[in-house]
């Protein structure tokens, strides 16, 4: 059934009609809509309407300070914001962010003399924020670390100083892989740092002495934070060793450091000891090589320069240079000048070179002094140090021709010493487990200390004469059966200690004579051809035995020495040599050589070119004896004393006007002898 629907009402005639109002009211001081002007309050009585119980929100000081930003930018950053600063940059650069972290950088590669350098309050604030921050500084953080190593912390106040050493020792325990860039950078400025790492802006000079007291305090703190240091230290300062074309003054700098750096650090001390020792081998060494370059008349100037000249005194102390300017200020340094020529620049190096030796020698002599001066202590740890040195590096090293006075001197201050020394030498000559040329050598410290040292007692010279002769005489027992003839390639060690007896023998034979207790030793007019001379028992059939052994020492040794020795063997009626030196003019070294000779029918080889050279001195001993006197200006005072010069014998060497004579003792050491017999050589008759 269809339904009626009401038509609805309009909407418009049920919806209320409300007055027109804004949606958003107008913001008054008052919180109304009425205006201000509406009301009829005053202005005056407004204060009266506050509420006395609410505080107000802000509160102006009327007296405050206003400052331009211009004038913060130009003041020193607060310590807080310093630190944050650092804290962020270190952790932002290991994500990636790199801008503040080379600002941090830039604060201490920055020159001190720059425009924009920071200021002293400046750098050290950044310094100490990186204390704190070192356990950040990982394996990413090493430019900044090294940054800081490199910075100019030497010639800076005391308190930035403090701080810095601080630092390295929180830097070395936090991250142990820092110890070597630290004790490293420590090491380059004990070698004669330049006098400008003292002289920087804004702060006040510091003198090199200073200087080398900071880099010494700050290696001692961290040696006694981290003992184990010192095994990484020890390769450092070998490598940091001057080179030896460095100037006089860079080594003499850096050896009074190392003997520094001992004293804190005695477990060094042997290998910084034998460290000096060798590199004062290579310059000795060095030295003599070049004066075999020289041409003769450049060898005698330069050895009256040596002889005349001036005495310099080095003291203990570090030598400042502040009133010559930098580091140039060492002559010596200077020897590359472009306006001489090649020999006399040669010259000028050689002589620096000497100079160098001279000052280095005397460092080690007045260093090792005071512990054999000691009376609390006999000196045996210290030469037992000098002992391993000579073993190790000198007497290996052929060409030394000054380092082993330090031995020499030393050795001397006692007579158990020169026992221990002597017997160290013999015990090497004739030690069969040890290289041919290593017991040639041993034997001529052996003859060369016997003849030279002046503590050398009688009764020692005799001891040590019969020793060496009794284990030549063994030596002819051994190994005479198998001797062909004289051979210095197979039979060195026999020449060179027979060697050793002749020319102990030309030096000290009044030790050996037994009748000189009636009156004084040196009267040599009682050894004349009138007087029968007594000599200590043994030694003529000893000498006797050796020379007219198959060896034939007489055809090896060098020809200066057996003429001296013949000439005063005749002289003091002990023996008589020249008939068997005529026959071995004769004789010709190269058809007995064991290194030319046939092995299988043993029998010389055929005579060629090369082997028929009339000069046989490469088949002939060496007249190598390592105490030849001494010449350094400088450090000779050392030996003074200590050292026996040759003298001629009155009635054999008529020339001989003065026992004492410079002039006569230097011929004869230097080989020129006006009556050494001329070798002729003759083919020996087949």
């Amino acid at each position: 059934m269809p339904t009626s629907v009401r038509p609805a009402a309009p909407i418009a005639s049920t919806v209320q009609k409300l007055p027109m109002k804004p949606l958003l009211r107008r913001a008054t001081l008052s919180g109304t809509v009425r205006r201000h002007d509406e009301t009829d309050i005053s202005t005056d009585a407004e204060p009266n309407l506050a509420n006395p119980n609410k505080r107000p929100k802000v509160a102006f000081d009327p007296e405050v300070k206003v400052r331009l930003m211009e004038d913060w930018a130009s003041s020193e950053k607060a310590p807080e914001l310093i630190r944050e600063e650092v804290r962020r940059g270190i952790e932002r650069y290991s994500m990636g962010e790199t801008a503040g972290y080379e600002r941090i950088k830039e604060i201490f590669t920055i020159k001190q003399d720059a425009d924009d350098a920071p200021s002293p309050a400046t750098i050290k604030s950044y310094l100490l924020a990186l204390l704190g921050s070192v356990s950040l500084l990982k394996k990413t953080g090493s430019s900044l670390v090294h940054a800081v190593l490199e910075c100019q912390w030497l010639g800076r106040d005391q308190a930035f100083v403090a701080v810095y050493v601080r630092f390295l020792g929180i830097l070395v325990s936090a991250r142990g892989g820092y110890v070597g860039s630290v004790l490293r950078m420590l090491v380059n400025n004990l070698c004669h740092v330049p006098l400008s790492a003292g002289r920087l802006s804004n702060y006040p000079p510091v003198r090199r002495t200073q200087i080398y007291a900071r880099v010494h305090t700050a290696l001692k703190y961290l040696l006694q934070l981290i003992p184990s240091a010192s095994a990484t230290l020890s390769p450092i300062l070998s490598a940091s060793f001057p080179h030896s074309t460095d100037s006089k003054k860079a080594h003499t700098d850096y050896v009074q450091n190392l003997l520094k750096v001992i004293e804190y650090a005695p477990e060094l001390r042997p290998e910084v000891l034998a460290l000096i020792t060798d590199r004062l081998v290579k310059i000795d060494v060095q030295v003599q090589i070049d004066m075999d370059d020289l041409e003769d008349d450049v060898k005698e100037t330069l050895a009256g320069d040596e002889v005349h000249g001036e005495e310099r005194e080095v003291t203990g102390d570090y030598e400042d240079d502040e009133e010559l300017g930098d580091d140039e200020s060492d002559a010596s340094s200077i020897i590359s000048d472009e306006s001489v020529d090649g020999d006399a620049h040669r010259l000028k190096e050689l002589k620096a070179n000497v100079e160098k030796m001279d000052c280095l020698l005397d460092l080690m002599f007045d260093y090792y002094t005071p512990f054999f001066a000691n009376q609390a202590t006999d000196g045996s740890d210290d030469f037992n140090l000098l002992l391993q040195q000579f073993s190790t590096t000198i007497l290996p090293t052929y060409r030394s021709r000054h380092t082993q006075f330090i031995l020499f001197h030393f050795a001397q201050s006692s007579p158990w010493l020169i026992d221990w020394f002597t017997g160290v030498c013999i015990a090497q000559a004739f030690d069969p487990a040890r290289p041919l040329v290593l017991k040639q050598i041993a034997a001529a410290y052996v003859g060369s200390f016997v003849a030279r040292a002046a503590n050398m007692t009688k009764e020692m010279v005799r001891e040590v004469f019969r020793i060496v002769g009794a284990n030549l005489v063994n030596y002819c027992k051994k190994e005479e059966p198998e001797c062909k003839g004289p051979d210095v390639r197979r039979f060195g060690d026999f020449y060179a200690a027979t060697q050793a007896l002749l020319y102990i023998f030309c030096f000290r034979w009044k030790e050996l004579v037994i009748n000189t207790e009636d009156g004084d030793e040196d009267d040599e007019l009682k050894y004349s051809d009138v007087c029968e001379t007594t000599w200590v028992p043994g030694i003529k059939e000893t000498l006797h035995r050796t020379i007219y052994s198959k060896f034939n020492p007489l055809k090896v040794c060098s020809p200066l020495i057996v003429n001296q020795f013949a000439r005063l063997a005749n002289h003091l009626r002990f023996i008589y040599v020249f008939p068997l030196i005529e026959s071995n003019k004769r004789l010709r070294l190269s058809h007995t050589s064991g290194s030319t000779a046939n092995s299988t029918y043993n029998h010389p080889d055929r005579e060629t070119a090369l082997t028929a050279r009339k000069d046989e001195q490469w088949l002939e001993l060496e007249a190598y004896f390592p105490f030849d006197p001494y010449k350094l200006p400088c450090s000779k005072r050392w030996i003074d004393g200590e050292y026996v010069d040759w003298k001629g014998v009155r009635g054999l060497d008529d020339e001989v006007e003065d026992a004492d004579s410079e002039t006569d003792r230097d011929e004869y050491e230097s080989g020129d002898d006006d009556e050494e017999v001329e070798e002729t050589e003759t083919e020996e008759e087949k």
